[in-house]
């Protein structure tokens, strides 16, 4: 089973469930943790392969990684724990598994607030999902992970979120990265099903106007969903819970203050 930490609150039958995304671990969401904890109970997860979830067991390594399968890790947790229908948030390619989740099960899925959104790849990730379907075999993958890092967050004031998100990959072996690079096959499918299926769940997109690579395709998904918004924080880039906790804090806890009215 997938590694998982709770924070219990004394009171509230609230959840909040956190993914991250791919290279990264539950750390992520470090900025969250004082402001969520005051209201809501929460449940942490490390994706596969990812964090301190490096002991599965090796018939999971052995079999061809996919999203469902990836999703299905966490319904486990879920299961395991009778965590009741909750609020999930993802960042990065974690909106995509949390996206995934609301499509198998979307009766434990209240609301989505989704992080640095991943809705679809533009000719820029497309490159780099080629270069690296190329080289993912002959080149060290955290060559790769640095390059894929710096051009999606190439800024100045985007240092914080890019070597985080190096340090937690540097706990990825060469096997595993691989295994989760060789999803980048599904995604394009996949978010044009999810462009088209539109599940009516309350979501708030946080977008950073630096995210070059994503936010454009958000702009255009929001058209055409209902029950979704998008908040842009200015000066930011893609993972916009590190770079501008403050402020992504107060409009995820706005946005689901309402959910409970």
């Amino acid at each position: 089973m997938l590694y998982h930490k709770i924070f219990s609150h004394s009171v509230s039958k609230e959840w909040v469930v956190f993914i991250h995304g791919a290279g990264g671990s539950s750390a992520v969401w470090f900025k969250q943790l004082k402001d969520f904890r005051e209201k809501y109970n929460l449940l942490l997860i490390d994706l596969r392969g990812h964090g301190k979830s490096v002991d599965l067991p090796q018939a999971i390594y052995n079999e061809e990684y996919t999203f469902q399968g990836v999703t299905q890790d966490i319904i486990e947790v879920l299961d395991h724990l009778d965590i009741p229908p909750a609020h999930f948030m993802g960042v990065s390619l974690g909106t995509i598994i949390v996206r995934q989740l609301a499509e198998l099960e979307q009766w434990r899925v209240k609301s989505l607030v989704m992080a640095g959104a991943v809705t679809r790849l533009t000719t820029q990730s497309r490159i780099l999902v080629f270069l690296g379907s190329t080289f993912k075999r002959v080149i060290p993958y955290m060559w790769l992970y640095r390059l894929f890092a710096f051009v999606i967050m190439p800024r100045k004031q985007h240092a914080e979120s890019r070597n985080l998100f190096v340090r937690e990959a540097q706990k990825l072996c060469q096997k595993e990265f691989i295994r989760w690079f060789q999803l980048t096959k599904d995604i394009n499918p996949l978010l044009r099903y999810f462009k088209e299926s539109d599940l009516g769940i309350p979501t708030l997109y946080v977008m950073g106007d630096q995210d070059v690579m994503f936010l454009e395709p958000v702009k255009k998904i929001i058209k055409t969903h209902k029950n979704s918004v998008l908040n842009i924080l200015k000066k930011c880039g893609h993972v916009v819970n590190v770079e501008r906790p403050q402020e992504f804090n107060q409009l995820s806890l706005a946005f689901l203050k309402k959910q409970l009215v």
